[in-house]
């Protein structure tokens, strides 16, 4: 233990255990089993492949999640979300989805065949709430996850609707709700331009901001479009 420890001790964000943000019992109860889902429908899909019969124009072709948001992966993410003071716990966070998509076949065979032209893009807050939190948890994991695989984020994105939240909505409430939130910044029309993108989000549910994100970005004129979020709802 370092001297920082001393003047500055860790405790672990769930069960406030002195040694470490996230203690060893509590790290056990993580899970990386997270169920695939078809952005289009929300139903369980092989590898989070968009199903044939779902795909549309502008559809995201898949989704790539690294953990299941269950009630400590909760807490963690909230702190993450509202105490920035917490600084390492992004770190964290950061190593536990970077282990989780290596080890994705799927994610991996996209990696590989589409890398060259590949660029994370975060989901945007709306401006009023950046103002309030003073940062975007998404761009955060975009450009740290960015760092880890070598791949550039752009911010082309502005939300330009303000959301209630989707917690509690069904899925066509949350389609309704999120529905023309997002727009283009024009001048990034050529950092697009048929490349592939990975849309970063903190947590999926049903696929509907990712959703509505990947369609704006595809009618810019993007390539292909995944989502990728460091937790999926069960």
């Amino acid at each position: 233990m370092g001297i920082l420890d001393f003047i500055f001790p860790k405790y672990c964000v769930n069960c406030k255990k002195l040694g470490d943000y996230i203690c060893s019992n509590c790290f056990s109860r993580l899970s990386f089993d997270t169920e695939d889902i078809c952005p289009e429908c929300s139903k369980p899909a092989i590898s989070g492949i968009t199903h044939p019969k779902c795909r549309k124009k502008y559809s995201l072709e898949g989704t790539f999640t690294a953990l299941v948001f269950n009630p400590t992966l909760k807490k963690i993410i909230y702190q993450f979300k509202y105490s920035p003071h917490l600084s390492d716990l992004r770190g964290v966070l950061i190593d536990l989805a970077y282990e989780s998509l290596i080890q994705n076949q799927e994610f991996q065979r996209v990696l590989r065949s589409e890398m060259k032209k590949l660029i994370f893009i975060p989901i945007p807050l709306h401006p009023s709430k950046f103002r309030k939190r003073g940062y975007n948890q998404s761009e955060i994991l975009a450009k740290e996850l960015g760092k880890k695989f070598d791949i550039r984020t752009f911010n082309v994105l502005k939300r330009i609707k303000y959301t209630k939240s989707q917690v509690g909505l069904i899925k066509e409430k949350r389609r309704e709700n999120i529905r023309n939130a997002f727009a283009f910044d024009n001048k990034f029309k050529k950092h697009i331009a048929r490349k592939s993108i990975f849309l970063i989000d903190d947590v999926l549910t049903t696929g509907s901001t990712t959703s509505e994100a990947g369609k704006v970005l595809k009618k810019a004129g993007a390539g292909k479009v995944w989502a990728v979020t460091l937790a999926k709802e069960k």
